[in-house]
């Protein structure tokens, strides 16, 4: 009996202690448990985490990603974001001939009329090997059987086609490469102004010596246009009558003489 009513003592002795240091004991408790859980924390980091960073840090970080798209043609995130491509020597060419005479072309398809006249400014037509109907038909052999168009893809197709008829000594690919020098950087060339035509209907509407009547009073001898006096009766003061041939000839013989003196 003696040894468990020491033991029932001091089971109410730590009962006691409890409730009035209960308060305490759970503060270092919890202490201890947050330093343990850093601890372990350092020692099993993720091998993705990234440290925190600043919001001026991330601030930056947004607005370089955004001109750099910007100056790239791209947009950062979003479903419609893609990688910038850069466009080669002979697709540029083949844009600006896709859209030569066509406004409404956007430059991923080109018409037959086009494709000639790329060849032709082009220099890969050279009366030869290749002409104009060798061209015609690698045109139709590339295409769809359907469609009026063919696509970058099919461009570098029907080059390699006359490529091999231009270039028959040497390889597939250096023949190609070197149809592609002849058309990189190339541009339409733009023909002068159309001149009209002169016909003998046109020759007689615009031949002043040919007028008569009141027209024929519009112009002098020259075909220049008289202007007003053409066109409105203008009344002549100078004293002389109408149609006198030596008007104003009077006064040079005036001016012309000497003074005479006084008798």
């Amino acid at each position: 009996m003696g040894g468990s009513g020491s033991c029932i003592q001091r089971q109410r002795e730590l009962v006691k202690s409890t409730d009035t240091d209960g308060h305490s004991l759970n503060c270092s408790i919890s202490r201890s448990s947050m330093e343990e859980f850093k601890v372990q924390t350092a020692k099993h980091s993720l091998p993705n985490s990234s440290p925190m960073r600043s919001q001026s840090e991330q601030s930056k970080e947004h607005a370089a990603k955004r001109l750099s798209s910007a100056s790239n043609g791209t947009s950062d995130g979003g479903a419609g974001s893609r990688t910038p491509v850069e466009i080669t020597a002979l697709e540029e060419s083949f844009r600006r001939f896709a859209i030569h005479g066509d406004t409404r072309a956007t430059g991923k398809e080109m018409n037959g009329k086009n494709w000639s006249k790329l060849c032709k400014d082009c220099g890969v037509i050279d009366g030869k090997d290749i002409t104009l109907t060798d061209v015609d038909i690698v045109f139709s052999k590339v295409k769809n059987k359907s469609g009026r168009t063919i696509t970058y893809s099919q461009f570098k197709e029907a080059l390699g086609e006359l490529a091999r008829k231009r270039f028959k000594d040497k390889s597939s690919e250096d023949a190609a490469l070197e149809v592609y020098k002849l058309i990189e950087g190339k541009s339409p060339v733009i023909s002068g102004v159309t001149r009209a035509v002169a016909s003998p209907t046109v020759s007689r509407l615009t031949d002043t010596t040919k007028f008569t009547g009141s027209h024929k009073e519009r112009f002098d001898e020259t075909g220049r246009g008289k202007g007003k006096a053409g066109r409105v009766e203008m009344v002549d003061k100078s004293g002389y009558v109408s149609g006198y041939k030596h008007a104003g000839s009077y006064e040079k013989k005036v001016q012309g003489k000497p003074p005479q003196k006084p008798l």
